[in-house]
């Protein structure tokens, strides 16, 4: 009798839905607009970019599994990167998952890390969320191998960040790595290396190539839904099974999730061909990617962005000693953005979760920097001229500024610029005002005999 009486109570339900779908609408549905994201005007492109291009110098972090090992392996040293060990020590799946076991970052603190960033002058983070290795620094519903599910620290810090990010006004960002090392559908396919052990050229089952595809979406969709970024920044799109119609279709995705989201030209095959890159349909991607590297002359009419690290690794290697001092970091920020292009300097946090001291000290100092200096750097376009001998330009709201390395004794001689120049004073001291001497092809500026700053003074030409 129970069941009849449930089944009665189905069809009127259905009855009665029946009749309200049969009922005039009276306004008519509006119909889904498909949107082609690889065609925008440049006008849109513009917007959704605005922020990125003012930013002009970001922190990478790399952390994960790797950390545990730090660049050791059965007693086994290497001057590889830290975070390729599964690949280079040769280690089998199985064996690289015990890391996770003690993996538990107790110092971790995203109020302070976003501190440093913001107090280095830095706008916007950028994390692994999952690098070759596989293992998923959030907390991921689609798979168990993440922090939360396979380690005893149990926490997301990805969250944490997301949240101080906001907290602290920056952008926050994701890295995701299209390679894994650690999914079932792929494997190594070389003599003498396990089947199962990193590699930077790993096969695809084929039969298992969309299941993974939707894997990787899923995990997005919830980086996304999750966690609000900014940016996907892709990485492992080299290997020979990735596609550039796989690309196409993962941008695609990834906008539809969050249409003002900006990507990397590594969803797809851009970074093999720079040159073409972001200039039409043959490639996904809204910006290049030069690794460990300052292109000489930019990437012209191209939105670009140097990665580079502080020492020789990405992720932390305890015995990696050989870091760049603050002067080069200085001007590789201030080089890059006299080209165009942004700034990603990487950290490489220890797997108790702490960056670095040797990464603090330059960040900080970087930033003492950046207080006094910001405004040659933030919002800025490329240099009007092609080469300086003594430093670097950069321009913004009518105005030039020269970066000056070497410091004159006397006066410092510019290419005359295409307007007028009105005023010449320092960054430094806004009040202070510089004697300029016209030629026919040169502007001289007459400075006082100390530089405000020993490794980069800047110098303002008002037009």
């Amino acid at each position: 009798m129970k069941f009849k009486l449930f089944s009665m109570a189905i069809i009127l339900l259905l009855a009665a839905g029946f009749l309200v779908s049969c009922a005039p609408s009276e306004e008519p549905a509006e119909e889904a607009v498909e949107v082609n994201y690889l065609e925008e005007s440049q006008a849109e492109k513009d917007a959704r970019m605005e922020w990125w291009r003012d930013a002009r110098f970001g922190m990478f972090i790399h952390w994960g599994l790797y950390a545990v090992p730090a660049g050791e392996y059965n007693g086994v040293k290497s001057d590889r990167i830290g975070e390729w060990i599964q690949d280079w020590a040769n280690i089998p799946r199985e064996e690289y998952e015990k890391f996770a076991d003690e993996f538990n970052p107790v110092e971790f603190d995203a109020a302070e890390w976003v501190g440093l960033a913001k107090d280095a002058g830095m706008k916007y983070m950028v994390i692994t969320s999952k690098h070759h290795e596989g293992f998923s620094m959030f907390d991921s519903d689609v798979s168990d191998y993440d922090i939360v599910e396979s380690t005893p620290y149990g926490k997301d810090p990805i969250a944490a960040l997301s949240a101080e990010c906001k907290n602290q006004g920056i952008k926050f960002c994701f890295y995701y790595s299209i390679m894994d090392w650690h999914h079932p559908s792929q494997y190594v396919d070389q003599e003498g290396r396990h089947r199962t052990a990193g590699h930077g050229r790993n096969s695809i089952i084929p039969e298992q190539k969309e299941e993974y595809i939707n894997y990787m979406k899923a995990q997005l969709r919830e980086l996304v839904e999750k966690y609000d970024p900014e940016v996907l920044w892709f990485d492992g799109e080299w290997v020979d099974w990735w596609t550039e119609p796989d690309g196409k279709d993962l941008y695609t995705y990834c906008r539809s999730l969050k249409p003002s989201l900006i990507i990397n030209n590594r969803v797809g095959k851009g970074r093999q061909g720079m040159q073409g890159m972001n200039k039409g349909p043959d490639y996904a991607g809204d910006f290049g990617t030069p690794e460990q590297e300052i292109p000489d002359t930019g990437l012209p009419g191209v939105d670009w962005e140097s990665c580079m690290t502080m020492n020789d690794t990405w992720g932390f290697k305890s015995y990696d000693d050989n870091w760049k001092s603050t002067e080069t970091l200085i001007r590789n920020l201030i080089d890059i953005a006299s080209k165009g292009g942004n700034y990603l300097l990487n950290v490489g946090p220890t797997d108790k979760g702490v960056i670095p001291e040797a990464s603090v000290i330059r960040l900080r100092e970087m930033g003492e920097w950046m207080d006094v200096n910001g405004e040659a750097i933030y919002g800025t376009s490329a240099s009007p001229f092609e080469d300086l001998e003594w430093g670097r330009a950069t321009v913004k709201d009518g105005k030039i500024y020269l970066s000056v390395f070497d410091w004159p004794s006397g006066s410092l001689e510019v290419p005359l610029p295409d307007e007028e120049i009105t005023r010449a004073y320092l960054l430094a001291d806004p009040g202070s005002e510089l004697e300029m001497q016209k030629g026919d092809a040169t502007l001289e500026i007459e400075l006082p005999a100390k530089a405000p700053d020993e490794i980069a003074s800047v110098v303002v030409l008002e037009q």
